[in-house]
């Protein structure tokens, strides 16, 4: 069994339970309320922020020249498109510089992105490249899942085209191939690693809906 074809078998739970999940209900219903995501799209704004930066910061450690050229690759689709959309959704809410300062990050996102950087510094750069892929891959997914009902709320469906279309799923096709041969050159205890992030990724996913619909706070 391949790295993503084992990892995804031990985190399909959470997977399932994000699929499922009221945010994602709601949002696909239009029925999400207006002030769940916004509060979503700030706590996102800070791991964004830093799942970017984590792209450049495992292609600095790594020696293999297909990880670098990927992640490099990576992070400019991000600014390029989820970002970018990102951007376009604060723009339309309204959403200032002084609210982004002012709104205390919550313990899921801080956790979230905690994690991820601990897989780099504790781990190895296959560690952190197999921590980051769950976000990439299940909101493709969930993107995926839910284009054919669509939202009828406007914003809502811009949210899920970001992730339905043939180029995302081309990406996580790549990056899937790309971590199963990073897995079968690793070491036993590596591997373990590289399983252990990617659920616990997957479990912080789960929580990071259960964070903006609650609004969570310290």
């Amino acid at each position: 069994m391949t790295f993503t074809e084992l990892a995804r078998k031990k985190a399909a739970s959470f997977w399932q339970g994000s699929f499922e999940h009221p945010f994602i209900q709601s949002l696909a219903s239009g029925d999400l309320a207006p002030e769940v995501f916004r509060y979503y799209l700030l706590q996102d704004r800070y791991y964004l922020e830093h799942f970017s930066k984590l792209y450049d910061y495992i292609a600095e450690q790594t020696d293999d020249e297909e990880v670098q050229a990927q992640l490099k690759e990576n992070a400019e689709n991000l600014k390029l498109g989820e970002l970018a959309i990102r951007e376009e959704f604060f723009t339309e809410l309204a959403i200032t510089e002084e609210e982004i300062v002012e709104t205390p990050i919550a313990p899921t996102a801080y956790n979230y992105v905690s994690h991820m950087y601990r897989q780099l510094i504790d781990g190895t750069p296959k560690t952190a490249y197999a921590g980051m892929l769950p976000c990439a891959w299940l909101y493709q997914e969930i993107g995926v899942r839910l284009i054919e009902s669509g939202s009828p709320h406007p914003l809502y469906q811009r949210w899920i085209e970001t992730y339905a279309g043939e180029d995302a799923a081309k990406e996580i096709k790549k990056e899937r191939a790309l971590l199963d041969r990073l897995y079968e050159d690793s070491t036993e205890e590596e591997r373990h690693q590289m399983i252990e992030a990617f659920v616990i990724s997957s479990k912080m996913e789960y929580a990071f809906w259960d964070m903006a619909t609650n609004l969570e706070k310290w």
